[in-house]
């Protein structure tokens, strides 16, 4: 007898989640406006002073990503010789390919198609942010996309577990390079590293943490 297959879709808050990202930016920008000492007091949150992780931040995002954590297996990084050539355009793509095509758009819009806009300081703050985006890959959509396209979910783990694992030696050397290369700005390399060890070390850690408790109690589903 065939199997039914189990048509895959996106839930309805998945659906509108640019609906909702764009609320809470209008939401944002009301409270920036009409409450800026609150606004002073959320930024000044951080995580030790001259870190510049902002607290609030951090834990709203380890929230958003803390779920997807738990689904990465390391172990899985002992199958990475399998398909390896899916596996080095995707490192292709996120360590080369994007960082450089962001930051060729970024300088190109906000250093002149934009200059009559908005002021050289901003540009180079825009421009950095750009910058910090493009070499910062999500994780959780990967798995969302994979989900959806009845992607290789065990392939998929690999190419996670592999980025992640790249992102943590990779991200601070590029986004400083290229962030002085194309602005007059420089990124400290300590604020880097503990971006890099707010979002990215600590939550691996969490997720791996988590998902051997998990597995050891329940099982692996």
């Amino acid at each position: 007898m065939k199997k039914l297959e189990t048509k895959k879709a996106m839930s309805g808050f998945e659906r509108y989640l640019t609906v909702w990202v764009g609320l809470c930016m209008m939401v944002g920008v009301v409270i920036g406006k009409l409450m800026p000492d609150v606004v002073d007091v959320i930024r000044d949150l951080e995580f030790g002073k001259g870190s510049q992780i902002n607290m609030p931040i951090a834990v709203l995002i380890w929230l958003m990503i803390y779920p997807m954590m738990l689904k990465i297996d390391f172990r899985s990084i002992l199958g990475v010789g399998r398909k390896p050539k899916g596996l080095a355009i995707t490192i292709f793509v996120n360590w080369v390919v994007k960082p450089l095509s962001m930051t060729f758009l970024g300088w190109l819009f906000f250093k002149f198609v934009f200059q009559a806009w908005i002021s050289p300081e901003l540009a180079d703050q825009y421009l950095a942010g750009s910058i910090i985006l493009a070499a910062a890959p999500c994780t959780a959509m990967v798995f969302v996309w994979s989900y959806l396209t009845d992607g290789d979910p065990a392939y998929t783990l690999v190419q996670v577990a592999v980025n992640d694992l790249i992102m943590l030696v990779a991200f601070v050397p590029i986004v400083g390079l290229l962030v002085s290369g194309v602005s007059n700005l420089t990124v400290p390399y300590p604020v880097l590293f503990y971006s890099v060890i707010g979002f990215i070390v600590i939550p691996l850690v969490l997720g791996s943490i988590s998902r051997t408790a998990l597995i050891r109690a329940k099982g692996l589903v």
